[in-house]
């Protein structure tokens, strides 16, 4: 599973309080129901983070290294569309050459479709899901693979309704309001084109600190001095997707040749596109943190530990969540750097200007 090999697609939440021991029980009342009581509705729970059918939650399976370490499992039967269609057209042609017709009407057709689908699916296999989810207790942090809008609804209230644990997603306005008590919604949009006014431009708290890390990665030196971190060299690379809300194409990706210097990044940034995704990387000394970073939903994906140099099962993921906590805590440094400095009005004021020198100035290749 992801949290113990490979790269990680993950979001993090604020766990509105720690898990007690007590929730171990709750985790278990609610795991997942046997595969053999799967039928046309899908079935969903809990199970332990061994492997995606370990329903046997316990104090003992239910951690890992120290971690509250679970996963929310669906099972969904269906019918897949190209053996439902071509059963479907065996049927219907079969209907029309007892009936001596040439055609079927749609009701037909649908009630074709119907006693098909419920005739095949009770033969067809399982389809599993799992969502995820590492708890750390000393940052009190969730760390969860509900990248999508669906899997993060369906996290964040099976979790609720588990445990009664709410979980709040880290997302700008939240990591705002925790780290500075600051309130992003007052921002007015701010424009990064000396061609157009702040009012003509949209603007997020997220995209303003993705072209804020990016300026600063290239104008500032791109360094930063993490408490217990260390000195962390962080920069911006392609693929690069920049956007603006309105009529038009208002979202394009650069991904070919040097996006950073092409003449089209230029041209999207002075028509006051702001950067939306990127791969970002954080460096220190020998240790490298390399992922895709979505600046509207705050989601990480695909990023890549720093290699572990212990091999057995719980030493590895105890390395592996130190090294995560280490990308969270020079995340999080990062952005409330930019809060802090976008919300001081002198200091933003200069910061803006610089912004759009060196939109202006931007080299581009040939």
């Amino acid at each position: 599973m992801s949290f113990e090999k490979g790269s990680l697609s993950f979001r993090m939440f604020f766990a509105q309080r720690d898990f007690v021991a007590g929730d171990v029980e709750k985790f278990a009342a609610a795991a997942l129901p046997p595969l053999n009581t799967l039928a046309e509705e899908e079935i969903h729970g809990w199970v332990a983070g061994r492997h995606i059918l370990d329903r046997n939650i316990t104090e003992e399976t239910a951690y890992l290294g120290g971690y509250l370490r679970l996963t929310l499992t669906q099972a969904k039967k269906t019918v897949p569309s190209s053996l439902l269609a071509a059963e479907c057209a065996v049927e219907e042609m079969a209907t029309m050459e007892a009936d001596g017709k040439q055609y079927l009407n749609q009701q037909a057709r649908s009630e074709i479709k119907k006693d098909i689908k419920e005739r095949l699916l009770p033969d067809m296999p399982p389809q599993l899901k799992g969502i995820d989810f590492v708890f750390d207790e000393h940052s009190h942090m969730i760390y969860c693979t509900a990248t999508s809008e669906k899997q993060l609804d369906a996290f964040v209230l099976s979790l609720m309704q588990t445990t009664g644990v709410i979980a709040q997603v880290a997302d700008p306005e939240n990591m705002a309001t925790k780290a500075s008590g600051i309130d992003v919604a007052n921002w007015a949009p701010a424009s990064f084109s000396n061609e157009l006014e702040d009012s003509m431009v949209d603007g997020t708290a997220g995209r303003e600190f993705l072209m804020w890390l990016w300026f600063c990665s290239e104008k500032r030196g791109g360094l930063a001095n993490i408490p217990e971190v260390g000195e962390i060299a962080y920069m911006v690379e392609g693929p690069l997707t920049f956007v603006m809300e309105g009529k038009g194409a208002h979202e394009i990706t650069l991904k070919k040749g040097e996006p950073m210097l092409s003449p089209e990044t230029k041209t999207a940034l002075l028509s006051g596109k702001k950067l939306k995704k990127a791969k970002i990387q954080f460096v220190r000394g020998e240790e490298a943190w390399a992922f895709t970073f979505d600046a509207d939903e705050f989601v990480f994906r695909s990023l890549k530990l720093p290699q572990t140099e212990t091999f057995d099962r719980i030493g590895k993921f105890q390395e592996r969540m130190v090294l995560l906590e280490t990308f969270r805590k020079t995340f999080f440094h990062l952005y409330d750097e930019f809060v802090k400095e976008r919300d001081n009005e002198k200091a933003w004021k200069e910061t803006k200007a610089n912004l759009c020198k060196w939109v202006a100035d931007r080299p581009t290749s040939a």
